[in-house]
């Protein structure tokens, strides 16, 4: 499992958002994208991972910055996750896994001793360039909105 190095073209890609519309990365050249990767709509950590990016909505894109959360859930359990908590961000459902493996967010992870694939909670600043800026890996949520729009403000 490879995951694109910074200074890479950031893979690009496809997929249905919350609402249905489809989303492409290659739409958002010359904008800033941060593009994270969360495992699962409505649990703990997710949810304020989602309110943290929709609070700061506004001085993402007063950066020009698309702020685009991506999961393997339905686009029907994104438009639940959205209405229940007001989110502003672009949910992307990628149920069959494609850019969670592009992106090297799908992993062997364990809990309990137990070992299961699933999503890397992780962040990709892309460029508008199209190249990755910044990456973040096995992101912990508390602080970590702060710390992508802050590299946002200094890309």
């Amino acid at each position: 499992m490879t995951q694109p190095a910074i200074g890479d073209t950031a893979p690009d890609f496809s997929l249905p958002r919350d609402g249905g519309e489809m989303v492409n990365l290659s739409d958002f050249k010359g904008k800033k994208v941060v593009l994270y990767f969360y495992p699962k709509d409505d649990t703990p950590g997710c949810t304020k991972e989602a309110i943290g990016f929709t609070d700061m909505a506004d001085a993402f894109a007063a950066e020009d910055t698309v702020v685009l959360g991506v999961s393997k859930d339905s686009v029907k359990k994104h438009d639940k996750f959205v209405a229940k908590h007001d989110l502003k961000i672009a949910l992307l459902s990628d149920e069959e896994g494609d850019v969670c493996e592009r992106y090297g967010t799908w992993v062997e992870k364990s809990m309990y001793g137990k070992t299961y694939m699933g999503i890397e909670r992780a962040t990709y600043l892309i460029g508008a360039d199209g190249k990755i800026a910044q990456a973040w890996r096995k992101v912990k949520v508390p602080g970590h909105v702060e710390a992508v729009l802050e590299a946002v403000r200094a890309a």
